[in-house]
């Protein structure tokens, strides 16, 4: 681990202030990311502004029909928060399911987001949920908001304050995960919502990303059938020691039928 300056902030605005003028400066959530990368000098900031004191960046509110949720919410508080069992289930059961115990005590939905990682949880619901991202300067839309690999629309010395999710009329999400780090290697969360209806995988591919072709075929018939043949291009899909791109491509089909299963219920 290289030498950085290490600072803990005290609300939002403190820890805006200061990460001004460090190019190198880096926010810290959970540190789920973060610290392992700095154990093995991945990662060489000048500063690290901990945001665990940021009380005003925690916590969940059921407000205009759906839930805002702190960026510093940790996911079991998000698992096991009543307000999110009755207004989303799916999005409770989504973090209820995220690494281990140790894990979704320490993480958070602002850090996991931010991050974007390829084959994180929260992504594909905040896409499929059509949610809006607060920052300390804008709100940005779930489809302007995720750009690809670990990359985002968030600007320098910008951060997640909280994220603004719509109820939906049905919604589930079901993942393959890999047995070793719990992570998605492919992960479906399919909404019906006001909007319409919304397919997001995450795992799969560089970045999470919808499938239109099912978002069609379930605006017209919301039911598994209507998906079962409709087949997801490998182009650009992941391929590694734990599945090659056939397989994830085939994994979508069968994990997007199951969330509909699941939401119909």
């Amino acid at each position: 681990m290289y030498d950085f300056a290490y600072h803990r902030a005290k609300s939002a605005a403190d820890a805006t202030a200061l990460l001004k003028g460090k190019s190198e400066g880096r926010a810290m959530a959970g540190g789920m990311t973060l610290i392992p990368t700095l154990k093995q000098r991945l990662a060489r900031p000048s500063d690290v502004v901990d945001l665990a004191g940021a009380k005003d960046l925690a916590g969940i509110k059921a407000e205009g029909g759906g839930l805002t949720i702190g960026a510093m919410t940790r996911h079991g508080a998000v698992a096991t928060s009543t307000e999110v069992k009755s207004t989303i289930p799916a999005l409770a059961s989504l973090a209820g399911h995220i690494g281990d115990p140790q894990v979704r005590n320490r993480g958070t939905i602002g850090g996991s987001v931010a991050n974007n990682d390829p084959a994180a949880d929260y992504p594909a619901a905040v896409l499929a949920l059509g949610a809006t991202i607060n920052t300390t300067t804008r709100k940005i839309a779930a489809d302007q908001f995720f750009k690809g690999l670990f990359e985002t629309a968030l600007g320098e010395g910008e951060l997640i304050t909280s994220i603004s999710f719509p109820k939906p009329e049905k919604a589930a999400y079901v993942k393959f995960p890999n047995p070793a780090s719990r992570y998605a290697m492919v992960g479906v969360f399919v909404a019906k919502t006001a909007g319409g209806v919304r397919v997001a995988v995450t795992g799969a591919g560089p970045g999470v990303f919808r499938v239109k072709a099912m978002e069609d075929a379930l605006a017209k018939n919301f039911s598994s059938a209507a998906i079962k043949d409709i087949k997801v291009p490998t182009d650009g899909l992941n391929s590694d020691i734990h599945g090659s791109a056939e397989y994830r491509a085939h994994l979508v089909g069968v994990m997007a039928r199951r969330a509909v299963d699941a939401a119909s219920k």
